[in-house]
């Protein structure tokens, strides 16, 4: 948490020279890139729905098996600095995007707000929004959208 003065990790640390620490405590805790997404290629838009993946805990926007994940759901994209350039289809307020796009986190950030559920308060999280993949078939995907972005 900054306020001291001095500048705190995410301000001065470039994504790709960030400990793991530090680079896991960027994640808010919204669990919006866990959400199902679609892509409009033509139209250059990305539009997120309520599905959420098989593994995400709703409630608590966490994954269930988080060190295991890229083996489990095998679409699941592992972030990582070298994907900076396609950080585009994460959602505008993702740390991560923001970081690299050179803009300052938010205000309800647990990094700034020192609160892990600041997230959840300011409506930012999927908490209460996402339902579990197997309450959702996939010909219906289009009729949980619920948020769009330009890519």
């Amino acid at each position: 948490m900054s306020g001291t003065g001095s500048r705190s990790f995410w301000e001065t640390t470039p994504l790709a020279e960030m400990t793991r620490e530090q680079w896991e405590a960027l994640c808010d805790g919204c669990a919006r890139c866990c959400l199902e997404k679609l892509e409009d290629a033509r139209a250059g838009r990305l539009y997120f729905t309520r599905v959420a993946c098989q593994l995400l805990e709703l409630e608590q926007c966490r994954c269930t098996d988080y060190g295991r994940r890229a083996h489990l759901v095998p679409d699941c994209l592992q972030l990582t600095p070298d994907l900076g350039r396609n950080f585009r289809w994460l959602p505008v307020t993702c740390a991560y995007r923001l970081i690299h796009e050179g803009q300052p986190l938010h205000q309800w950030h647990p990094l700034v707000s020192g609160d892990p559920d600041s997230v959840h308060r300011a409506g930012i999280s999927v908490r209460g929004l996402a339902i579990a993949k197997a309450d959702a078939p996939d010909q219906i995907l289009e009729d949980h959208i619920i948020l769009s972005q330009d890519l």
